[in-house]
């Protein structure tokens, strides 16, 4: 505490004490409050007791005030703070989410372009080996014949015979396939008709002798086995179908 100032209106006291003496709670503001002598408090000597203790007891009002109004603020700033952090959040979880599903449909595009190409390629491939397989066995079809026409003629016996064996087995390895047996429907589509003639004994276009075998691999035909046809002598109503076939010059022109 400083001395007292003579003044014309009396002594000034300057309190400069950080704890109020009567509330005992830390002074807010100026940590001095100059009073004029006589209004220094109501433990004070020489002032009188009523101002004294008014002017320290709205001290300890503003004080306490101040005191619960700093809570509320704070709680209300950090509330503030934790919506805000919040609202970042929810923005920052919607862009990932909407980069996952960009990423997402980009994998999957790539994924259905990848399955189409491996099958395309697996086609393209298949298709290669088939075309490389049936260019080879077509240029091995003569040796084919000239094996089936020694075994007709009972030429295909000792070494021969186990040779053509086993080139006839490895050919069924690589898919080919003969076909042709007498007594089937012709088909002109597998069928290649050298002969044509008339038989009471069909009811239809019939193979009657294989002239030469015919070969396939898988649904391509090498070769179309070659026939004598035989057509029913008389026809649905009953009408002979003897007529000379192939058909005349005057027939044809007929």
């Amino acid at each position: 505490m400083t001395a007292p100032e003579d003044s014309g209106t009396g002594p000034v006291i300057r309190d400069h004490r950080r704890i109020d003496p009567v509330t005992g709670q830390p002074r807010r503001g100026r940590h001095a409050a100059s009073q004029p002598a006589g209004t220094s408090g109501a433990g004070r000597p020489g002032g009188p007791g009523g101002s004294g203790a008014s002017g320290a007891g709205g001290e300890a009002r503003h004080g306490k005030a101040n005191d619960v109004r700093e809570p509320e603020v704070a709680a209300e700033a950090e509330q503030a703070e934790t919506k805000a952090a919040e609202s970042a959040d929810r923005l920052a979880a919607q862009e990932l989410r909407v980069r996952l599903a960009e990423r997402t449909a980009d994998l999957q595009r790539l994924q259905a372009e990848y399955a189409n190409y491996r099958k395309r390629v697996d086609r393209d491939r298949a298709a290669v080996r088939e075309h490389a397989v049936a260019g080879a066995l077509t240029e091995l079809l003569p040796v084919l014949d000239a094996i089936g026409q020694a075994r007709d003629h009972g030429e295909l016996s000792g070494g021969f015979k186990s040779v053509a064996d086993s080139l006839q087995a490895a050919l069924g390895k690589l898919g080919l396939v003969s076909y042709g047996q007498r007594g089937e429907a012709f088909d002109p589509k597998v069928h290649e008709a050298l002969t044509h003639s008339y038989s009471p004994d069909v009811t239809e276009d019939t193979c009657v002798e294989i002239l030469q075998p015919g070969y396939k691999v898988g649904e391509r035909i090498l070769r179309a086995a070659r026939v004598a046809v035989a057509e029913p002598a008389t026809g649905p109503d009953g009408s002979s179908n003897t007529a000379e076939w192939p058909p005349s010059a005057e027939e044809a022109d007929d």
